[in-house]
């Protein structure tokens, strides 16, 4: 979070999404006070990530095939996980050691971009999810902004899925309309090279020599 936070705003003001195999949201404001929303795991939260997609794609799925609908989502799901049958689909995603629903991102996104309605429905559904995460730190900790509020998107989920991102956008854009979002998916890596210049610095028993050194 904070090496994320960090690659996105410096050490200024703003709030990140993470979208992932997990999610998570974190900010912090001009004062330096900082908040969280999210990542506490798959059973019962990492909302949007791309474990919830998965997972959501194969409920959904399950349900369309219950309701006597055609699912090329469900035939998509057969093809790339370790089952043949509907009934051997259930027994693997309700096995005592829970299956990697991760795996599927790939699996929903290309049958999404090739238009099947119940997989773009999961990807717009965790585009939502991700801008609530987002809603609740902007309320914490902007509840009365008086200056444009940064906020920007991170990790795998975001940068692979255009729906994704245009959900999100839609929807903190709806709630908030002074904050800007950039369009641009951050990559962490960025902080982290950051962060580490600055542990450096600040650790040099030379740092205030290297400081006036052109």
């Amino acid at each position: 979070m904070i090496i994320a936070l960090n690659a996105a705003f410096g050490r200024g003001p703003g709030v990140i999404t993470i979208a992932g195999t997990g999610s998570i949201a974190y900010g912090r404001d001009a004062e330096g006070r900082t908040a969280r929303a999210g990542g506490r795991g798959f059973a019962i939260s990492d909302e949007g990530s791309g474990h919830w997609i998965g997972r959501t794609a194969v409920a959904r799925a399950l349900r369309s095939h219950d309701g006597g609908k055609d699912s090329r989502l469900l035939s998509a799901i057969l093809r790339d996980w370790p089952a043949t049958s509907e009934e051997e689909l259930v027994q693997y995603a309700n096995a005592t050691q829970p299956p990697d629903f991760a795996r599927l991102f790939p699996t929903v996104l290309a049958i999404a971009d090739a238009g099947e309605p119940t997989a773009r429905e999961v990807l717009s559904d965790a585009g939502f999810e991700l801008a609530q995460l987002a809603r609740l730190i902007l309320e914490r900790l902007f509840p009365t902004p008086e200056t444009a509020i940064a906020v920007a998107m991170v990790g795998g989920v975001f940068r692979q899925s255009a729906l994704v991102r245009q959900v999100f956008y839609n929807e903190v854009r709806a709630a908030f309309p002074q904050v800007c979002v950039n369009p641009t998916v951050v990559e962490p890596v960025l902080g982290a090279l950051e962060l580490a210049r600055s542990i450096a610095h600040t650790t040099s028993p030379n740092a205030g020599e290297a400081a006036l050194l052109p």
